[in-house]
């Protein structure tokens, strides 16, 4: 097959395997953003006067079905085809002939590649907020089914305080809403149209309408200047990558306490049978896989973060090779992020906290009783903080 930038050599075999790498099997997920991308582009060309309206029309039908039979399974990218762009263009082609390669003119795959991430990105995020609200609206359930029930709070992994299951689960959701947060404003550095930037440095003697493509494809702005856009390389995808390594951490933690509750030393908790999972030596044991998964969870997402700055680090200006290893951390971190909420949404409900094993010793009032005499006895509170701690130490 002839790919986007063949000459006349083909290459040999070894290199393409080595650089082509995965390309093929992680695009898989971006063809359908780079059928978007491509039928704005073309349409912006048309607008320009740079392609017939029949040629345009005949490429974006060709664009709509090639994205639609994917969809259905019907064709994925190969080896050979190298990644998305490379397929779709290839396959054009040989759809409706020599026309399908005109929808090229004023792109480079640099600039393709980034347009199709972009858009993904930004669906993405959207995802995972949405995912993050329905974790979090499980929350809001438990409580309203079992708020009422009290709850020792814990510093420094003893007793400290009176809690209940409402203010600890209120606290985990408002924070994976705070993740949701988070998420949304990591779609800012993916709001920027690429399109026209080309390989870096414009597309010399064409005159493409960025706006035209921006406003296509829903980009809050144009990426300016054209230098800027290969430099950004990474930052959109690090960013998501932290905002998600943020909520894997709140996941994480959520989940690290139902371990804890869930040991026959606590009892705070019961899980369904069907949620844990057996040992294959112990006939007694039930073990709550899910949730030690998801505690998990955020040493993925740290690593993937630090693989991407990885490779973005001290990379000279313009476009590099190295950038292509950018998609794999960034697609097995947003795979998982997708999976561990799916899970914990699923999970959730089946929580139930057994209010006849929790029991809160008169000791965790002792800061309220300590407040109470400073404002009884108008004593400064460090006094009444020793006068209480004096009489504990006494009843001992």
């Amino acid at each position: 097959m002839t790919r986007l930038w063949d000459k006349e050599t083909p290459l040999d075999k070894h290199i393409l395997n080595f650089t082509a790498g995965d390309d093929h099997r992680l695009d898989t997920r971006l063809v359908k953003y780079d059928v978007l991308a491509s039928i704005a582009h073309v349409q912006m060309l048309t607008e320009k006067r740079l392609l017939s309206l029949k040629d345009c029309e005949v490429i974006c039908d060709g664009l709509t079905a090639l994205g639609e039979q994917h969809a259905r399974g019907e064709w994925s990218i190969s080896l050979e085809e190298e990644d998305a762009h490379g397929a779709l263009e290839s396959r054009l082609v040989d759809r409706i002939g020599p026309t399908g390669g005109r929808m090229h003119l004023g792109r480079s795959r640099n600039d393709q590649v980034l347009v199709a991430l972009r858009l993904y990105l930004k669906d993405t995020a959207e995802v995972l907020q949405a995912g993050a609200e329905v974790v979090a609206s499980a929350l809001d359930a438990l409580v309203e089914r079992q708020g009422e029930i009290p709850l020792p709070g814990y510093t420094h992994m003893q007793p400290a305080m009176p809690s209940s299951v409402a203010l600890w689960a209120q606290g985990f959701a408002a924070e994976l809403r705070d993740d949701a947060y988070g998420l949304d404003a990591a779609k800012n550095r993916a709001d920027l149209n690429p399109l026209g930037s080309a390989a870096g440095y414009g597309t010399p003697g064409l005159d493409l309408d960025r706006d035209s493509t921006r406003q296509k494809l829903g980009f809050a702005k144009n990426h300016e200047p054209i230098t800027a856009v290969q430099l950004s390389r990474g930052k959109a995808e690090a960013t998501l990558i932290f905002e998600i390594t943020l909520l894997l951490g709140d996941l994480g933690r959520l989940a690290s306490d139902l371990l804890l509750f869930y040991t026959d030393e606590f009892a705070f908790v019961s899980l369904p049978e069907n949620m844990t999972t057996g040992s294959s030596i112990m006939p007694q044991k039930r073990n709550p896989d899910v949730f030690e998964l998801v505690r998990s969870a955020q040493a993925i997402g740290t690593g993937a973060l630090t693989e991407v700055l990885s490779i973005m680090t001290k990379l000279n200006s313009g476009y590099q090779r190295d950038l292509q290893r950018l998609k794999a951390p960034l697609f097995r971190v947003i795979d998982l992020a997708e999976d561990t909420l799916a899970i914990m949404a699923h999970a959730l409900p089946g929580v139930s906290f057994l209010a006849e094993n929790i029991q809160l010793n008169p000791e965790l009032n002792a800061t309220e009783r300590a407040n109470q005499l400073a404002i009884n006895e108008g004593i400064p509170f460090r006094e009444a903080y020793r006068r209480i701690a004096r009489s504990l130490s006494e009843t001992e």
